[in-house]
């Protein structure tokens, strides 16, 4: 009898404990808050976007490369979503990892010709927030923490993502 109560109790505290959090979708890890290292890059037509803890808003962090299988095949969603910046409330950082410009621009001519990805082209910025792999995605409090890891490619377009950002992107912490 004292088990069942006591697994009772865990459970209510369990939903407790999660009741504010939304679920995660496939592919994201909720990780102890981390301060951000800060960025700041060029995009294809020099212009510079810097990541800080000052932004205030909600940061989506991507890093990948054109010679990446899944990050080929998840740029489409990427660029689908990122259309929803101002939706979302959310900033969001496309960053190509090593890459020339040529052949950036290139791959995104191809594949996603809206996706204003950003420039690290000698990999210093990528070294600094250390991707798994690639692709990988870091999701930025307000405050400048990293909040959610994302490995692996993902179809960002589905409506559990979307639902998800969308609930971030309107929690200001």
């Amino acid at each position: 009898m004292n088990r069942l109560v006591a697994g009772i109790l865990f459970c209510f505290i369990t939903l407790a404990v999660n009741a504010g959090q939304p679920s995660l979708p496939k592919g994201f890890i909720s990780i102890t808050p981390r301060p951000a290292p800060a960025l700041s890059l060029k995009n294809l037509d020099d212009e510079t976007f810097t990541l800080t803890h000052t932004n205030k808003r909600w940061a989506f962090v991507h890093f990948w490369a054109s010679w990446c299988g899944p990050c080929r095949r998840e740029m489409p969603s990427i660029e689908a979503i990122s259309k929803q910046a101002g939706t979302l409330n959310m900033d969001f950082f496309i960053i190509n990892t090593a890459e020339s410009e040529d052949v950036v621009f290139s791959f995104l001519g191809s594949v996603a010709p809206d996706v204003n990805s950003l420039l690290d082209l000698d990999g210093l910025v990528t070294e600094k927030w250390q991707p798994r792999g690639l692709p990988s995605t870091y999701i930025v409090d307000p405050s400048g923490q990293i909040r959610y890891v994302v490995l692996g490619g993902q179809d960002w377009h589905r409506p559990e993502y979307h639902s998800f950002l969308l609930k971030l992107g309107n929690d200001p912490l």
